[in-house]
């Protein structure tokens, strides 16, 4: 199937949200404000800055709750729970709200040459995560060797899911793995303010053939750069290991992976799910998955609606980091935009 192409509903997402402070004797000069303010920011809608959208002083952040272990029953955190650090200072939480929120889930699954023993599981687990998703919340499919295929785009239809789960049938070919993820993150996820939240499942063995000894050209952008778009991102990621290492070791002669090589990509795999507040898991079998796909479900069903006034008042346009923590509940953690710039409008 061809890619699709960066979308204009997806650059329009990429804005940069503005606050002015205005005094109550030039109101109507304010409305005035507001309204060219609007304007300018649907004319700066190719603007590649992300940051967290301010409405009037209010810093409105959302906030998902992720739990480092696998067999935790749901929690739900209340106002108390949580402490908002802006440039590593303490905010007094002015709004709170949790609810349950529908959200897109991209399956990104490896069918390169070294999973073709895991098609049958890879494909079965797909299955699954379509079955343990709420009616509410939308799946797309995208498969990759040396490039990304998409099967289905954003869809609540789970017939169409699983039809294209169906005609997968073969796993060959080189692994391009890095510009896969980057494709999802750049190309397919909304970005900006919405009422979706959105996670990626990632089933793969982590070679790409970028890596140092492995043969092919691998992937145009590096794992550096890889890491810097995850960082920004709102994105959730969970990284599924596919443990392919003994049978491609096996095989070095022709596949030429070694068992460096599968170290790396652990690790790499391993920074992926820390940047992301989530867990890698092993996948050998099926059954290792089982209690994947409720959690998966569980934590970006529910999201946190935090809103503070920053204590630093003055419009200088200077970036200002935002950190959510949890100090009270070490087994959770808190993922939210990294900041917003202190911006004056225009004159």
């Amino acid at each position: 199937m061809p890619l699709p192409g960066v979308s204009a509903d997806t650059m329009q997402t990429r804005q940069l949200f503005r606050f002015r402070v205005l005094p109550a004797r030039h109101y109507l000069v304010g409305l005035a404000s507001l309204l060219l303010l609007v304007m300018a920011n649907v004319s700066r809608s190719q603007d590649p800055i992300e940051t967290i959208r301010i409405d009037s002083d209010l810093v409105d952040l959302k906030v998902s709750v992720l739990n480092a272990s696998k067999s935790a029953a749901p929690t739900l955190l209340e106002q108390k729970d949580f402490l908002v650090l802006e440039d590593g200072k303490p905010q007094d939480i002015a709004f709170f709200a949790a609810a349950d929120v529908p959200f897109d889930l991209v399956l990104l699954l490896d069918l390169s040459g070294s999973n073709s023993k895991k098609l049958k599981m890879i494909k079965q687990s797909a299955r699954r995560f379509v079955d343990s998703a709420r009616p509410v919340d939308r799946i797309a499919l995208v498969t990759f060797t040396d490039r990304p295929t998409l099967y289905s785009s954003f869809t609540l239809d789970r017939k169409k899911l699983k039809h294209s789960i169906d005609e997968i049938d073969d796993a060959s070919g080189g692994t391009n793995f890095w510009d896969a993820l980057n494709y999802v993150l750049e190309d397919m996820v909304v970005r900006g303010p919405t009422s979706r939240r959105s996670a990626i499942v990632l089933m793969t063995d982590g070679i790409d053939n970028a890596l140092p000894g492995v043969p092919g050209n691998g992937s145009a952008i590096t794992f550096e750069a890889l890491m810097q778009t995850i960082r920004d991102s709102e994105t959730i990621i969970f990284p599924i290991y596919l443990d392919t290492e003994e049978e491609v070791v096996k095989d070095i002669k022709h596949l030429h992976v070694s068992r460096e090589n599968y170290s790396m990509a652990r690790e790499q795999l391993g920074r992926i799910a820390a940047t992301c507040a989530t867990t890698l898991y092993k996948a050998g079998k099926l059954s290792d998955l089982d209690q994947l796909y409720g959690q998966v479900i569980r934590d970006l069903s529910t999201v946190y609606s935090v809103g503070y006034r920053p204590s630093n008042r003055i419009l200088d346009g200077k970036w200002r980091s935002v950190e959510v923590q949890l100090p009270q509940r070490p087994d959770l953690m808190a993922r939210t935009k990294r900041g917003y710039f202190a911006t004056l409008s225009d004159q």
